[in-house]
């Protein structure tokens, strides 16, 4: 997406707009990297501003629009400070201030939180999430931990090697996994290998001897009669 990599097939849009052959600096795009990535010998303030001055953006609105975002991200209090007299977390405010206040088409995050202590994970996805709402840029949001994904998502791509298992919001990846390796790889999972039969003409799911679920969900013209499956 970020367009550091050739792409090996199909199209990336940002709205109707493909942008496969468009470079990194033209794609208008905000990146937060797992490593925060500001610099250490700039303030706050001028980290922040960095992008916006190399779009040649005029100072008296480099100015206003530093200030705005500074406020809504919470760093008020340091922004004149060297990234050194920084906390984790304040320093990823930072990256994420610089990424945002460029008005990017698509905010990108890789791994934002990986490098912060579980306490401070807590505080800052949610922190994400809330400004996130409130600027309402579409983010993409890479990370391998499953609680984080769905606390701060509106929709979860899962991926198993490089290929999309499934899309959907976090109540329905929850809820009704589109394969073993979503049901196994989302929440604490129990499975079951189990009989699928027909009774009465409806697909019954046999839990136990004397405990059977009707599947309304599951297609009749799709079973196999006393098919065993996996059950999450």
């Amino acid at each position: 997406i970020m367009g550091f990599n050739s792409i090996e097939g199909g199209t990336i849009k940002f709205n109707d707009t493909i942008v496969n052959n468009v470079p990194p600096s033209k794609r208008n795009i905000g990146m937060v990297f797992q490593n925060y990535a500001i610099f250490p010998h700039l303030t706050v303030k001028e980290n922040i501003a960095f992008g916006l001055e190399n779009r040649k953006v005029p100072k008296d609105e480099i100015a206003k629009k530093v200030d705005e975002i500074i406020d809504i991200v919470k760093i008020s209090d340091y922004k004149d400070r060297l990234p050194e007299a920084l906390s984790g977390g304040q320093q990823q405010r930072v990256a994420l201030a610089r990424a945002i206040v460029i008005h990017p088409d698509v905010l990108l995050m890789d791994e934002p939180l990986s490098n912060l202590d579980a306490k401070l994970r807590v505080d800052m996805r949610n922190a994400i999430k809330e400004i996130q709402n409130q600027i309402g840029i579409t983010t993409v949001y890479v990370t391998h931990d499953q609680e984080e994904a769905m606390a701060v998502s509106d929709r979860i791509a899962v991926m198993n090697s490089g290929v999309i298992q499934q899309i959907g919001t976090p109540q329905e990846i929850y809820q009704r996994p589109s394969n073993l390796f979503v049901a196994s790889f989302i929440g604490s999972t129990n499975i079951m290998k189990r009989n699928i039969s027909l009774n009465n003409g409806k697909v019954t799911l046999s839990l136990s001897k004397n405990y059977n679920i009707e599947m309304d969900n599951l297609s009749k013209d799709l079973l196999n009669n006393n098919e065993k499956l996996d059950v999450t």
